[in-house]
Protein backbone atom coordinates (compact mmCIF):
# COMPACT_ATOMS: atom_id res chain seq x y z
CA UNK A 1 0.00 0.00 0.00
CA UNK A 2 2.86 2.24 0.34
CA UNK A 3 4.24 1.46 -2.62
CA UNK A 4 1.13 2.61 -3.90
CA UNK A 5 1.22 5.93 -2.68
CA UNK A 6 4.59 6.42 -3.92
CA UNK A 7 3.84 5.83 -7.31
CA UNK A 8 0.41 8.18 -6.80
CA UNK A 9 3.22 11.13 -5.62
CA UNK A 10 5.47 10.25 -8.16
CA UNK A 11 3.33 11.51 -10.24
CA UNK A 12 1.44 14.30 -8.99
CA UNK A 13 5.39 15.33 -8.53
CA UNK A 14 5.62 15.18 -12.09
CA UNK A 15 3.16 17.55 -12.91
CA UNK A 16 4.01 19.88 -10.11
CA UNK A 17 7.58 20.13 -11.63
CA UNK A 18 7.20 19.57 -15.55
CA UNK A 19 3.76 19.84 -16.00
CA UNK A 20 3.84 16.29 -17.55
CA UNK A 21 1.41 13.95 -16.98
CA UNK A 22 2.09 10.43 -16.59
CA UNK A 23 -0.41 7.34 -16.87
CA UNK A 24 2.16 5.19 -14.72
CA UNK A 25 -0.33 2.15 -15.70
CA UNK A 26 0.30 2.40 -19.44
CA UNK A 27 3.99 2.94 -19.51
CA UNK A 28 6.16 0.85 -21.38
CA UNK A 29 6.73 -2.56 -20.29
CA UNK A 30 9.57 -3.38 -21.63
CA UNK A 31 11.68 0.19 -21.76
CA UNK A 32 15.26 -0.77 -22.55
CA UNK A 33 16.27 2.06 -20.20
CA UNK A 34 14.42 0.58 -17.21
CA UNK A 35 15.03 -3.10 -17.90
CA UNK A 36 18.91 -1.97 -18.37
CA UNK A 37 18.62 -0.03 -15.18
CA UNK A 38 17.42 -2.78 -13.27
CA UNK A 39 20.33 -4.59 -13.77
CA UNK A 40 22.70 -2.24 -12.40
CA UNK A 41 21.46 -3.61 -9.16
CA UNK A 42 21.15 -0.05 -8.17
CA UNK A 43 17.31 -0.48 -6.68
CA UNK A 44 16.96 1.33 -3.51
CA UNK A 45 13.33 2.18 -2.97
CA UNK A 46 12.23 -0.01 -5.65
CA UNK A 47 9.19 -2.44 -5.07
CA UNK A 48 10.69 -6.02 -3.85
CA UNK A 49 14.28 -5.21 -5.52
CA UNK A 50 15.75 -3.12 -3.03
CA UNK A 51 17.38 -5.44 -0.92
CA UNK A 52 21.22 -6.47 -0.96
CA UNK A 53 20.75 -10.01 -2.57
CA UNK A 54 17.90 -9.15 -4.70
CA UNK A 55 20.16 -5.92 -6.17
CA UNK A 56 22.80 -8.77 -6.92
CA UNK A 57 20.54 -11.03 -8.19
CA UNK A 58 19.20 -8.36 -10.88
CA UNK A 59 22.70 -7.62 -11.65
CA UNK A 60 23.38 -11.82 -12.30
CA UNK A 61 20.03 -11.73 -13.96
CA UNK A 62 20.49 -8.92 -15.97
CA UNK A 63 16.50 -8.78 -16.95
CA UNK A 64 15.87 -8.20 -20.60
CA UNK A 65 12.38 -8.23 -20.80
CA UNK A 66 9.25 -8.25 -17.95
CA UNK A 67 8.79 -11.34 -17.83
CA UNK A 68 11.88 -12.04 -16.66
CA UNK A 69 11.28 -9.16 -13.58
CA UNK A 70 8.18 -11.67 -12.88
CA UNK A 71 9.91 -14.60 -13.19
CA UNK A 72 13.01 -13.08 -10.90
CA UNK A 73 10.81 -12.58 -8.52
CA UNK A 74 9.82 -15.59 -8.29
CA UNK A 75 12.66 -17.46 -8.41
CA UNK A 76 14.57 -15.24 -5.64
CA UNK A 77 12.84 -17.00 -2.72
CA UNK A 78 13.87 -20.07 -0.17
CA UNK A 79 12.29 -22.68 -2.43
CA UNK A 80 12.69 -22.33 -6.12
CA UNK A 81 16.21 -20.51 -5.30
CA UNK A 82 17.64 -24.11 -6.28
CA UNK A 83 16.45 -23.13 -9.97
CA UNK A 84 18.37 -19.54 -10.18
CA UNK A 85 21.39 -21.04 -11.56
CA UNK A 86 19.78 -23.16 -14.41
CA UNK A 87 17.45 -19.90 -15.10
CA UNK A 88 20.51 -18.23 -15.50
CA UNK A 89 22.55 -20.73 -17.48
CA UNK A 90 19.52 -21.47 -19.67
CA UNK A 91 18.58 -17.75 -20.10
CA UNK A 92 22.40 -16.96 -21.52
CA UNK A 93 22.03 -20.18 -23.72
CA UNK A 94 18.38 -20.65 -24.84
CA UNK A 95 19.06 -22.80 -27.87
CA UNK A 96 20.86 -24.84 -25.60
CA UNK A 97 18.61 -25.94 -23.33
CA UNK A 98 17.64 -29.64 -22.59
CA UNK A 99 14.22 -30.03 -20.98
CA UNK A 100 13.88 -32.37 -18.34
CA UNK A 101 9.60 -33.50 -19.41
CA UNK A 102 9.85 -32.93 -22.80
CA UNK A 103 6.12 -32.87 -22.52
CA UNK A 104 6.79 -29.19 -20.65
CA UNK A 105 8.73 -27.60 -23.27
CA UNK A 106 5.70 -24.74 -24.50
CA UNK A 107 4.64 -24.12 -21.04
CA UNK A 108 8.26 -23.63 -19.54
CA UNK A 109 9.79 -21.80 -22.84
CA UNK A 110 9.33 -18.60 -20.97
CA UNK A 111 11.21 -19.90 -17.65
CA UNK A 112 14.34 -21.14 -19.81
CA UNK A 113 13.29 -25.01 -18.91
CA UNK A 114 12.63 -24.20 -15.21
CA UNK A 115 9.90 -25.31 -13.33
CA UNK A 116 8.48 -21.30 -11.41
CA UNK A 117 5.40 -21.21 -10.82
CA UNK A 118 2.50 -22.51 -9.02
CA UNK A 119 -0.15 -23.17 -11.41
CA UNK A 120 -1.68 -26.43 -12.01
CA UNK A 121 -3.17 -26.74 -15.31
CA UNK A 122 -6.72 -28.48 -16.03
CA UNK A 123 -8.46 -28.15 -12.66
CA UNK A 124 -10.98 -26.04 -11.28
CA UNK A 125 -10.20 -22.96 -9.53
CA UNK A 126 -11.32 -25.27 -6.55
CA UNK A 127 -9.51 -28.25 -6.98
CA UNK A 128 -6.13 -26.31 -7.98
CA UNK A 129 -6.61 -25.07 -4.48
CA UNK A 130 -6.78 -28.21 -3.01
CA UNK A 131 -4.07 -29.39 -4.57
CA UNK A 132 -1.63 -26.33 -3.62
CA UNK A 133 -2.64 -26.51 -0.36
CA UNK A 134 -1.97 -30.52 0.58
CA UNK A 135 1.44 -30.32 -1.18
CA UNK A 136 2.44 -27.36 1.01
CA UNK A 137 1.13 -29.31 3.67
CA UNK A 138 2.92 -32.57 2.77
CA UNK A 139 -0.82 -34.34 3.40
CA UNK A 140 0.31 -37.95 1.90
CA UNK A 141 -2.96 -39.71 1.62
CA UNK A 142 -3.99 -36.71 0.08
CA UNK A 143 -1.36 -36.19 -2.01
CA UNK A 144 -1.19 -39.99 -3.30
CA UNK A 145 -4.98 -39.70 -4.69
CA UNK A 146 -3.89 -36.55 -5.92
CA UNK A 147 -1.10 -37.73 -7.98
CA UNK A 148 -3.78 -40.44 -9.29
CA UNK A 149 -6.03 -37.89 -10.51
CA UNK A 150 -3.38 -35.71 -12.41
CA UNK A 151 -1.73 -38.47 -13.97
CA UNK A 152 -4.55 -40.66 -14.83
CA UNK A 153 -7.55 -38.12 -14.22
CA UNK A 154 -10.75 -37.93 -12.59
CA UNK A 155 -14.55 -38.69 -14.06
CA UNK A 156 -17.76 -37.72 -12.21
CA UNK A 157 -20.63 -39.97 -11.47
CA UNK A 158 -22.65 -39.37 -14.55
CA UNK A 159 -18.74 -40.11 -16.32
CA UNK A 160 -18.32 -36.69 -17.43
CA UNK A 161 -14.29 -35.80 -16.80
CA UNK A 162 -13.50 -33.48 -14.05
CA UNK A 163 -9.54 -33.73 -14.35
CA UNK A 164 -8.48 -34.73 -17.59
CA UNK A 165 -5.21 -36.15 -16.48
CA UNK A 166 -1.66 -36.05 -18.16
CA UNK A 167 -2.09 -39.29 -19.86
CA UNK A 168 -5.74 -38.43 -21.86
CA UNK A 169 -3.81 -35.29 -22.32
CA UNK A 170 -0.77 -37.34 -24.08
CA UNK A 171 1.99 -37.43 -21.55
CA UNK A 172 3.23 -40.81 -20.91
CA UNK A 173 2.59 -41.79 -17.56
CA UNK A 174 6.15 -42.00 -15.99
CA UNK A 175 7.20 -38.49 -17.03
CA UNK A 176 3.45 -37.68 -15.47
CA UNK A 177 4.45 -39.27 -12.10
CA UNK A 178 7.98 -37.39 -12.45
CA UNK A 179 6.81 -33.85 -13.30
CA UNK A 180 4.22 -34.34 -10.28
CA UNK A 181 7.16 -35.25 -8.40
CA UNK A 182 9.24 -32.12 -8.99
CA UNK A 183 5.82 -29.89 -8.71
CA UNK A 184 5.99 -31.70 -5.04
CA UNK A 185 9.39 -29.91 -4.33
CA UNK A 186 8.63 -26.74 -4.98
CA UNK A 187 5.10 -26.19 -3.82
CA UNK A 188 5.72 -24.96 -0.52
CA UNK A 189 7.06 -21.70 -1.47
CA UNK A 190 6.51 -21.01 -5.42
CA UNK A 191 4.34 -18.26 -6.24
CA UNK A 192 1.30 -18.50 -8.73
CA UNK A 193 2.21 -16.69 -12.06
CA UNK A 194 -0.53 -13.84 -11.34
CA UNK A 195 0.75 -13.07 -7.52
CA UNK A 196 4.28 -12.65 -8.80
CA UNK A 197 3.31 -10.64 -12.40
CA UNK A 198 1.28 -8.31 -9.72
CA UNK A 199 4.09 -7.77 -7.63
CA UNK A 200 6.16 -7.07 -10.95
CA UNK A 201 4.06 -4.83 -12.31
CA UNK A 202 4.56 -2.51 -9.00
CA UNK A 203 8.15 -3.33 -9.19
CA UNK A 204 8.63 -2.39 -12.19
CA UNK A 205 6.72 1.11 -12.34
CA UNK A 206 9.02 2.07 -9.26
CA UNK A 207 12.24 1.33 -11.38
CA UNK A 208 10.54 2.92 -13.88
CA UNK A 209 9.95 5.96 -12.67
CA UNK A 210 13.35 6.21 -10.43
CA UNK A 211 14.78 6.26 -14.17
CA UNK A 212 13.50 8.25 -15.84
CA UNK A 213 12.00 11.12 -12.94
CA UNK A 214 14.26 10.31 -10.15
CA UNK A 215 13.64 13.65 -8.57
CA UNK A 216 10.10 13.28 -8.24
CA UNK A 217 10.26 9.53 -7.40
CA UNK A 218 12.90 10.12 -4.31
CA UNK A 219 10.90 12.74 -2.74
CA UNK A 220 7.73 10.66 -3.00
CA UNK A 221 9.69 7.91 -1.56
CA UNK A 222 10.90 9.73 1.13
CA UNK A 223 7.96 11.44 1.87
CA UNK A 224 6.80 7.60 2.59
CA UNK A 225 9.20 7.00 5.28
CA UNK A 226 8.65 10.71 6.68
CA UNK A 227 8.38 9.21 10.16
CA UNK A 228 11.58 7.00 9.88
CA UNK A 229 14.75 8.98 10.42
CA UNK A 230 16.66 6.07 9.21
CA UNK A 231 14.84 5.38 6.02
CA UNK A 232 14.94 9.19 5.38
CA UNK A 233 18.47 9.39 5.86
CA UNK A 234 19.61 6.64 4.10
CA UNK A 235 17.61 8.12 1.07
CA UNK A 236 19.02 11.40 1.31
CA UNK A 237 22.63 9.08 0.53
CA UNK A 238 21.15 7.62 -2.45
CA UNK A 239 19.85 11.07 -3.48
CA UNK A 240 23.48 12.36 -3.49
CA UNK A 241 24.87 8.91 -5.25
CA UNK A 242 22.42 9.96 -8.23
CA UNK A 243 23.82 13.27 -8.12
CA UNK A 244 20.30 15.12 -6.78
CA UNK A 245 20.96 17.27 -4.16
CA UNK A 246 18.56 17.23 -1.53
CA UNK A 247 17.88 21.10 -0.18
CA UNK A 248 17.42 21.63 3.47
CA UNK A 249 13.91 22.57 5.31
CA UNK A 250 12.85 26.14 4.73
CA UNK A 251 10.25 27.36 6.30
CA UNK A 252 9.57 30.29 3.24
CA UNK A 253 9.79 27.26 0.46
CA UNK A 254 9.40 23.83 1.87
CA UNK A 255 6.03 22.09 1.72
CA UNK A 256 4.16 19.81 3.45
CA UNK A 257 5.61 17.02 1.80
CA UNK A 258 8.81 16.55 -0.12
CA UNK A 259 9.09 18.02 -3.13
CA UNK A 260 11.14 18.89 -6.12
CA UNK A 261 12.13 22.46 -7.37
CA UNK A 262 14.47 23.09 -10.72
CA UNK A 263 15.74 19.25 -10.52
CA UNK A 264 16.62 19.19 -6.55
CA UNK A 265 14.43 17.49 -3.64
CA UNK A 266 13.29 19.81 -1.22
CA UNK A 267 12.72 18.31 2.62
CA UNK A 268 9.13 18.82 3.60
CA UNK A 269 8.18 19.42 6.94
CA UNK A 270 6.69 16.97 7.65
CA UNK A 271 9.96 15.15 8.07
CA UNK A 272 10.71 17.12 11.04
CA UNK A 273 9.86 15.57 14.41
CA UNK A 274 7.47 17.76 16.57
CA UNK A 275 6.13 19.46 13.17
CA UNK A 276 2.17 18.23 12.59
CA UNK A 277 -0.11 19.20 9.91
CA UNK A 278 -1.78 21.92 11.92
CA UNK A 279 1.49 23.47 12.23
CA UNK A 280 2.73 23.35 8.44
CA UNK A 281 -0.54 24.96 7.66
CA UNK A 282 -0.22 27.36 9.33
CA UNK A 283 3.02 28.25 8.21
CA UNK A 284 2.28 27.95 4.67
CA UNK A 285 -0.62 30.15 4.95
CA UNK A 286 1.32 33.08 7.14
CA UNK A 287 4.80 33.15 4.39
CA UNK A 288 2.11 34.61 1.68
CA UNK A 289 1.81 37.48 4.02
CA UNK A 290 4.96 37.59 5.27
CA UNK A 291 7.66 40.31 3.77
CA UNK A 292 10.44 38.66 2.62
CA UNK A 293 13.18 41.51 3.47
CA UNK A 294 11.47 40.65 7.37
CA UNK A 295 12.96 39.06 9.95
CA UNK A 296 12.26 36.30 12.19
CA UNK A 297 10.08 38.25 14.72
CA UNK A 298 7.73 39.65 11.83
CA UNK A 299 7.54 35.79 10.69
CA UNK A 300 6.42 34.93 14.14
CA UNK A 301 3.95 37.51 15.12
CA UNK A 302 2.17 36.61 11.43
CA UNK A 303 1.75 33.22 13.00
CA UNK A 304 -1.86 32.40 15.09
CA UNK A 305 -0.50 31.13 17.87
CA UNK A 306 -3.27 28.92 18.79
CA UNK A 307 -2.10 26.59 15.94
CA UNK A 308 1.22 26.45 16.76
CA UNK A 309 4.12 26.08 19.71
CA UNK A 310 7.22 26.70 21.21
CA UNK A 311 8.41 23.09 20.53
CA UNK A 312 7.61 23.06 17.12
CA UNK A 313 9.48 26.57 16.67
CA UNK A 314 12.20 25.15 18.30
CA UNK A 315 12.66 21.90 16.17
CA UNK A 316 12.33 23.59 13.22
CA UNK A 317 14.87 26.11 14.60
CA UNK A 318 17.25 23.05 15.16
CA UNK A 319 16.27 21.22 11.50
CA UNK A 320 17.48 24.94 9.74
CA UNK A 321 14.06 25.88 8.64
CA UNK A 322 14.81 29.17 9.48
CA UNK A 323 18.04 29.58 8.32
CA UNK A 324 17.07 31.63 4.95
CA UNK A 325 15.98 34.74 7.57
CA UNK A 326 18.85 33.90 10.51
CA UNK A 327 21.61 31.84 10.20
CA UNK A 328 22.43 32.05 13.71
CA UNK A 329 20.12 29.19 15.29
CA UNK A 330 21.68 29.74 18.86
CA UNK A 331 20.35 33.40 18.28
CA UNK A 332 16.77 32.14 17.04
Amino acid sequence: LRTLTVLKDSVKNIKASRGIDVDIDHIDFNDKGTLDFIGTGKTEGVFQLESAGMQSFMKELSPQSFEDIVAGISLYRPGPMDSIPDYIANKKNPEGITYTHKSLEPILSVTYGCLVYQDPAGYSYGRSDLVRRAMSKKKADVMAQEEEYFVRGKLLEDGTVDVPGCVRNGVPEAEAKAIFQDMVKFASYAFNKSHAAAYAVLAYETAWLKRHYPAEFMAALMTSVKGDPRQVAKYIRNCKEMGIQVLPPDVLQSEKKFSVHDGAVRFGMMGIKNVGDAVIDEIIRARKEYNPSGDFEDFINSLDISKINKKAIESLIRAGAFDTINENRAQL
